[in-house]
Order: structure tokens, then C-alpha cells, then sequence
């Protein structure tokens, strides 16, 4: 989970628009089955035609910008590997959304709906 939330934030923060100060907003909630992780902001954004191309390894679509391209391939084959879906809604220069859709576990009634995060 530290490693989906880190590339996504480091990406919010990256990919910032020059023409205004970068804003991005976390939030969780919970949809039946899965808890929802979005992260919102306000950088460049993706062009539509690119979005098929986004998940795929070493894919760049900002040059200007410092990376491997192997970031949101590594967040989604984490996501799906924990039985969870990735999406992104996006508009080019208004900014970009990404949706984290984990499962439930099978738990007891009154656990929480995902293991507890213990700090080591």
C-alpha cells in the first residue's frame, strides 16, 4: 500500500502544471466489496489517446519530466495482485484522477475491511 500511495503522490507532484500552484487531494472510502483510494490533481493531465498506453511498462508521456516510466506499471500489477482494479479519469491540462479499488478480505464480523496497517 506505502508503495501504490508514494507513486501516485510522487506523480501528483511531478507531473504539477507550471501555470498554477499544485494541488492534490487524497481520499479513501468504502463502496460495497472494495475500499476506494482516489488521488486527484490539478497538473498536466493525460490526452485521452494515451490512456490505453498508461499502465504499460517504460511509458512516458511528459519528456520534461525525470522518471523510468515503470511507476504505474509496478502501482498496477500491485493493485491487481491484490485482487483490486486501477482506473484513471483524466483531462489534458486540468489535471488528473486515479481510483485504487481494493477488495474486502474475508474477515470476521467488526474487523476492519482490509488488514490494519501496524507501524513497525
Amino acid at each position: 500500500m506505502r508503495s501504490i500511495v508514494y507513486n501516485l503522490l510522487s506523480n501528483a507532484v511531478k507531473y504539477h502544471s507550471p501555470d498554477r500552484p499544485p494541488r492534490v487531494d487524497v481520499r479513501g472510502h468504502v463502496r460495497p466489496g472494495h475500499t476506494v483510494l482516489e488521488v486527484h490533481d490539478n497538473g498536466l493531465g493525460i490526452a485521452e489517446s494515451q490512456l490505453p498506453r498508461l499502465f504499460t511498462m517504460f511509458q512516458r508521456f511528459h519528456d520534461h519530466v525525470d522518471g523510468t516510466g515503470i511507476g504505474l506499471y509496478m502501482v498496477k500489477r500491485m493493485v491487481e495482485n491484490a485482487g483490486g482494479r486501477i482506473e484513471v479519469h483524466s483531462q489534458l491540462g486540468a489535471g488528473t484522477t486515479f481510483f485504487v479499488y481494493l477488495p474486502h478480505t474475508t474477515a470476521e464480523a467488526g474487523a476492519p475491511p482490509f488488514p490494519a496497517y501496524v507501524p513497525s
